[in-house]
């Protein structure tokens, strides 16, 4: 009888322990397929990563960078745009040493020809003092008033006080005519100065505009926003902008520095037109007595 018992109660004990283990796989499988449902998004973060450190990698194969070997990060458009930045540039500096050649040369003769000039009290002693001084500008002046005078005492006319109104216009009007000549040689090229100050960063603005506008459609084809992969792209189209600063800073000072010495020099003329013709009335007062 015992024994029966004991074999009764085993039977049931194993029946238990049979029903008590199937629902537990099943909450494992249950617990597993949602782990694996979880790994999915993980596997994809797994695969941009991948993605960026390859893009890292390639960026990192292209070397430091610089701005000297942005260069070869250009495309055609950008080089062209520096290429005629760069000539604009190289023909600024070199009328800037030009100018300051040219002025510095006017000024020092203008100077030396006033200083002279008004040493003379008639025209004669005026024509014999500035005959031995060098060529400049006042002295071209001088010379075609000078024509004018002797031209009008050719004509017996220099002692004539009627005739005085028009021998001052004629001395005066040729005296301009040698005035604007020499002002036209000193404002040489400031026109193409000017067309460089004023458009360079116009130009240099185009190449960036037209290096971001690639940089961004390299974005869209790589499917990748990596700093170290748009970088140089981006920092060749800013370039373009400080080249055309660098051609536009250096014109547009020479172009005020130019524009400034020409006044004073069409101011001094202007003053010394005045003193001849001033010096050419007493002369036919005196004559006429």
């Amino acid at each position: 009888m015992n024994a029966l018992m004991y074999s009764l109660l085993t039977t049931y004990a194993q029946a238990s322990t049979a029903t008590t283990a199937a629902p537990a796989s099943a909450a494992d499988t249950a617990a597993t397929a949602d782990a694996a449902a979880a790994s999915a998004p993980v596997v994809d973060l797994e695969a941009a990563r991948a993605k960026a450190a390859e893009s890292a990698a390639t960026a990192a194969e292209q070397g430091d960078m610089s701005v000297m070997s942005l260069w070869d990060k250009l495309n055609e458009v950008e080089r062209g745009v520096i290429v005629i930045l760069g000539i604009c540039t190289v023909f600024a500096v070199m009328l800037l040493i030009e100018k300051i050649v040219v002025m510095r040369n006017a000024s020092n003769a203008t100077k030396e020809f006033l200083a002279q000039f008004r040493k003379a009290n008639s025209v004669e002693e005026a024509e014999a003092i500035v005959r031995k001084l060098p060529a400049s500008g006042m002295k071209k002046m001088f010379d075609a008033g000078m024509n004018e005078v002797r031209r009008t005492q050719d004509l017996g006319l220099y002692t004539m006080r009627d005739a005085r109104d028009h021998t001052m216009q004629r001395v005066a009007s040729a005296m301009t005519s040698k005035q604007n000549e020499f002002v036209e040689e000193l404002g040489s090229n400031m026109t193409f100065l000017a067309s460089i100050g004023s458009n360079a960063p116009f130009i240099g603005l185009f190449g960036t505009v037209w290096g971001i506008m690639v940089a961004f459609i390299g974005i869209a084809n790589t499917q990748t926003t990596s700093l170290a992969v748009v970088a140089p792209g981006i920092a060749g189209a800013l370039l373009a902008t400080a080249a055309g600063l660098v051609a536009a800073i250096p014109a547009v000072l020479i172009y005020n520095f130019a524009a400034k010495q020409i006044s004073k020099q069409s101011g001094k003329m202007e003053d010394f037109l005045a003193e001849f013709i001033a010096l050419v009335s007493r002369d036919m007062d005196r004559r006429a007595g």
